[in-house]
């Protein structure tokens, strides 16, 4: 009999310094009614993966919630993923600072809720091969990325239901190709057509799995969700339907992987998902690459060649962006200042800023905000200024130092005392790029200037939301809409920084 196991993962998340009421919004509409209905389906296993700041939120202001997930995971039904405690993008953080926020995760999860992490979520799903050391050496045993990572290396399709085996400098680590066509389908199909499109995937010679890990926001606070999938009942009659299913049997990610064998060595191009490929580009390139990718959908190409269609990765936004090049070069340094000093003076407090500086969402700008928020931006710097303080008080630097900080070929002059720092740009232009109060623990020259983007074009064109046909909802990936009316100004490009 053919038999297929459904490895269902959900990633919640929510930005270091975001507003309150949006995290308890979050909560009332999708972390606690998917907790209670998962609850209620004691054989339905699932694995789940909450960022650290997320959890320490949930832990502190609904822990009759949080309690529902540690007995799931005391009963075994639900397992724990781990990943950086801050939600870093691992690829672009030090190794030791990688180290460091996997294992304060993983230390953290196992003191709440009762297990430590074999397997962990990579933030917005960036593969670089430099990662694996790392979590190697953290005790994490296998990872999901996206099955377009192994496409790219000319994997087919049919292939990808099991995991596979990597290594980096002599470390092993396991990877899961999530699902595309899932990712699709949950929750946006109809409940019945999920469950038979998992069914249609079983096979009797070998274990296979049908591999599924995405953000848990998908269900309940993306349009149309919460009612679609609570109201309207969709993730019980998914539950329903999987359970009483002879062909699927659900699991959680380690009992797979305890029970099934590797398929084989496999070595992944630095990647993220697709939609990525799009994102990290600057406008006109990204234009180019979204006609290459329409044509090759029009044409029926596209699912055949879309592993050879590739874009930026994730580092771009570090050049597209010079505010994120920027905070991340102040984010390195002030790492290296941090590890450099001996004995006890490297403690807890010193880490969590720092990791808190390195959290992700600040960097980048694709579907969601991200950079253009300056409450995001305010945290980092915040963390920033902080441990740069901290940092005075254990190991004073010269009051005067000139060096190229953000590596753009010109130097920095930085001048600072025990209440100031203001660094000036020395290429001509007379600019204070950063200005800090430690006493406020804020920098007055935390600005952004507005640059073309690539979803700019679809704004000027008028396009809509994709008419959906049939039973279900429309997908995430395929809508067009925003919160409130565009005009011109609101794309009006910046010719210079602002001040």
């Amino acid at each position: 009999m053919s038999r297929i196991s459904l490895l269902l993962g959900v990633h919640a998340h929510q930005p270091v310094g975001n507003f309150h009421e949006v995290v308890e919004d979050a909560h009332r509409r999708c972390y606690r009614p998917f907790i209670e209905t998962l609850h209620g389906y004691p054989d339905f296993k699932f694995t789940v993966h909450f960022s650290g700041w997320l959890l320490d939120f949930l832990l502190a202001h609904f822990p009759q919630d949080m309690a529902l997930l540690h007995e799931m995971v005391a009963r075994g039904q639900a397992e724990l993923f781990g990943a950086g405690d801050t939600e870093p993008v691992l690829a672009v953080i030090p190794n030791r600072d990688r180290i460091g926020q996997i294992k304060t995760l993983s230390d953290k999860l196992e003191k709440k809720l009762g297990a430590r992490p074999k397997g962990a979520w990579l933030t917005e799903r960036v593969w670089e091969a430099t990662v694996v050391p790392a979590l190697a050496d953290a005790g994490i045993d296998y990872v999901t990325v996206d099955d377009y990572h192994f496409l790219c290396t000319g994997k087919r399709i049919e292939e990808l239901n099991g995991f596979y085996t990597t290594e980096e400098d002599g470390r092993r680590l396991d990877l899961f190709p999530i699902s595309e066509a899932l990712r699709y389908r949950l929750p946006f199909s109809p409940a019945d057509e999920a469950v038979r499109y998992i069914e249609s995937q079983a096979q009797m010679e070998q274990e296979v799995a049908a591999v599924y890990f995405d953000d848990i926001e998908k269900f309940g606070i993306w349009p149309e969700t919460y009612e679609w999938v609570y109201e309207k009942g969709w993730l019980k009659q998914f539950i329903e339907g999987v359970l009483a299913s002879n062909i699927i049997r659900t699991q959680r990610y380690d009992e797979y992987h305890a029970q099934a064998k590797t398929r084989g060595v496999v070595y992944l191009p630095t990647a993220s998902y697709i939609e990525m490929n799009e994102w990290t580009l600057p406008a006109q390139a990204a234009n180019t690459y979204a006609e290459l990718v329409h044509e090759a959908k029009q044409q029926g190409r596209f699912e055949q060649h879309k592993a050879f269609l590739r874009g930026g990765i994730w580092k771009n936004f570090l050049t597209r962006y010079p505010e994120s090049n920027w905070m991340h070069k102040r984010m390195l340094g002030l790492s290296q200042r941090l590890h450099a000093l001996h004995g006890h003076a490297k403690h807890a407090e010193l880490l969590d800023l720092l990791y808190q500086a390195q959290a992700n969402d600040a960097y980048w700008h694709g579907l969601f905000g991200g950079l253009y928020l300056p409450h995001l931006r305010r945290a980092v710097y915040q963390a920033m200024v902080r441990l740069e303080r901290r940092l005075d008080e254990l190991d004073q630097r010269p009051a005067r130092e000139v060096y190229d900080l953000d590596l753009d070929g010109q130097d920095e002059l930085l001048l600072h005392n025990e209440s100031l720092q203001a660094i000036f740009r020395l290429d001509g232009s007379a600019t204070i790029a950063e200005l800090d109060a430690y006493a406020l623990n804020h920098n007055f020259g935390d600005s952004l200037a507005r640059q073309d983007e690539h979803y700019y074009r679809k704004i000027h064109l008028g396009e809509q939301n994709n008419a959906h046909d049939g039973e279900g909802i429309t997908s995430a990936h395929d809508r067009v809409s925003f919160k409130h009316a565009i005009g011109p100004e609101d794309m009006q490009v910046d010719q210079n920084p602002r001040a």
